[in-house]
């Protein structure tokens, strides 16, 4: 077989039309003023790709073959911070709301320059595989997949990229099937799986002189004018963009052994384990941060000052330096038929843990910011915990049972009742100092800062609803960094959210009027026990809000009824 595609994707994102200014922060956990810093975006990627598989039975065996190939075409244009950022933190003796009624910026940064790029770069995959029947209750399937990634160029010669190749993505797989005869099937596999290299994390580098300046200034004199004296000349001090040469693709061995048995009455009832161990995944690396310089007053004013290497003000290299373990267990149960009812239910326990970048993360947009470390050494050290998507617990089970006719009054006779309910472990989450600012945080002109622990017994609360959170998280429990401390002593990810816990349920008959014609009626509940799911407290130790629990992660609960008539 073989195929060939065409796929064109147009992504837009343009201001508001009666937008004003720039982006606006006031804090960390306030609404921000304005459209995002990659706003305006309009990209048009266009994917050519063929793929073809050839397959073959002989005797025991059914041997494939093939491959995909696309080329990939990106243009158009992305900002980074054009329209300008202005940040209001706890600074200058006042709280950040103080700071912004009174213009007081305690950071701006902008975009100059043009962001119109064309990359071009090639995907390709070739697999080879063999399904082989070694006798009647055993099967192996034997396979390797070859997935090398080359670098884009930029058409016009305007972004100089100089990742080239990476060439020696090698993936075997192993997977059996056996059947034990009386005992059940046992079911197993391993494989080295690669990641995608993200384009979004390559082409960072459109935003890097000469063509474009990305300038920082620190406590600007004046709000009106934060520029007043700032070098905007070609050449000019700038944020630098890094991606190495001998960047990698993450990879990942994952492996998964089940085994699932037959019970009375058809239920049967499974075992399993799924694990992985991931390599080299993305992480921004946000260096030459300012130090603590004798002689140089330590404020927020002087942090481009204190920076190691004065040509640019912060250096974001993107590197393979995080790694992932993630490891369940899950058992499962299934009655089709038990005495009018069908129900299966499942419980998994699981743990994830990173070194500050997940398996998703690009290391670039949101995904840069999302994890950075207090300093920029010891960073896996700093940033090694739970996962973000972490949830150690979670079960499911979904019932369904219908009356009976005969053993029951004639009303109640053809009536479906039918329920799912959910529970899973809240999420992890990590509490910030808010503000880099002296006091507060290190001054090192980078976010992620994180408080000292004055009170242990914090450590590992579940704030989990409104009317406790402050006092499981309280503002007294934690202080903020002096002088000459370079990071908190706090961990990360230390603290959990409330979990879920949800049902809907649902009950319908259907009824036949005459020949075709039939009537359906059905009632549904969303959260049918009204049960709320609540949101993150506030994380921010510098802000009044601090520990609050201010909103929900789910609606209440809600009742919808159908009638459908059908001929």
């Amino acid at each position: 077989t073989a195929t060939l595609g065409f796929d064109r994707v147009h992504s837009l994102l343009a201001p508001e039309p009666n937008h004003v200014g720039p982006q606006v922060q006031v804090g960390t956990a306030y609404t921000t003023l304005g459209p995002g810093a990659n706003v305006p975006l309009d990209r048009v990627q266009n994917r050519y790709r063929n793929a073809a598989m050839l397959s073959r039975t002989a005797g025991r065996h059914r041997l494939v073959a093939g491959w995909e190939v696309a080329r990939l075409q990106f243009n158009g244009r992305e900002a980074s911070s054009n329209r300008s950022n202005v940040y209001f933190r706890n600074d200058f003796g006042f709280d950040a709301i103080r700071n912004f009624r009174d213009g007081r910026a305690n950071r701006f940064t902008t975009g100059i320059g043009g962001i119109d790029r064309g990359f071009r770069n090639w995907e390709q995959e070739y697999f080879l595989g063999d399904t082989w029947q070694v006798h009647s209750r055993l099967t192996l399937d034997l396979g390797v997949r070859y997935e090398p990634v080359t670098g884009p160029y930029e058409v016009n010669g305007l972004t100089q990229i100089p990742f080239r190749c990476d060439c020696n993505n090698w993936a075997p797989r192993l997977g059996f099937a056996w059947r034990t005869g009386g005992r059940g099937a046992l079911r197993g596999a391993y494989g080295v799986h690669f990641g995608e290299m993200f384009a979004v994390t390559l082409q960072q580098l459109r935003w890097n002189p000469p063509n474009f300046l990305k300038i920082e200034v620190n406590a600007p004199a004046s709000i009106l004018d934060p520029l007043a004296g700032a070098n905007l000349s070609a050449g000019a001090r700038s944020t630098l963009f890094v991606v190495p040469e001998d960047l990698r693709s993450p990879y990942s061995h994952q492996y998964n052994l089940s085994w699932e048995a037959e019970l009375p009455k058809r239920a049967r009832v499974s075992l399993g384990y799924v694990g992985s161990r991931t390599h080299k995944l993305f992480y921004m690396w946000h260096t030459n941060r300012a130090l603590d310089v004798p002689g140089i007053p330590f404020t927020s004013a002087t942090i481009n000052e204190r920076r190691v290497d004065s040509r640019y003000f912060e250096v974001r290299q993107v590197s393979n330096m995080s790694r992932a373990y993630f490891d369940a267990a899950r058992v499962n149960i299934t009655a089709p038929d038990w005495h009018g009812m069908t129900f299966d239910a499942s419980y998994w326990f699981s743990k994830a843990i990173d070194l500050g970048g997940a398996y998703t993360n690009t290391a670039a947009g949101d995904d840069s910011r999302n994890g950075v470390s207090q300093t920029d050494r010891v960073v896996q050290a700093d940033l090694k915990g739970v996962s973000l998507f972490d949830q150690s617990h979670a079960a499911l089970v979904r019932w369904r049972y219908v009356v009976p006719g005969p053993r029951t009054v004639r009303a109640l006779r053809g009536w479906n009742l039918s329920a799912v309910w959910l529970a899973k472990s809240g999420l992890p989450f990590t509490v910030l100092t808010g503000s880099d600012a002296p006091g507060f945080g290190n001054s090192d002109g980078a976010s992620g800062d994180r408080p000292m622990l004055l009170d242990p017994r914090v450590l590992g609360a579940r704030v989990n609803h409104p009317d406790v959170s402050r006092e499981r998280l309280p503002v007294t429990a934690f202080r903020g960094l002096r002088r000459g401390e370079t990071a908190g002593n706090l961990g990360f990810n230390t603290f959990r959210r409330g979990g879920i816990r949800n049902l809907n349920a649902a009950l319908d008959r259907d009824w036949r009027i005459a020949g075709e014609r039939r009537l359906t009626l059905r009632a549904e509940s969303v959260n049918f026990t009204n049960t709320p799911q609540f949101a993150d407290p506030n994380t921010d130790w510098t802000n009044p809000a601090f520990g609050m629990i201010t909103n929900t992660l789910n609606e209440g609960r809600s009742f919808s009824f159908t009638l459908q008539f059908r001929w």
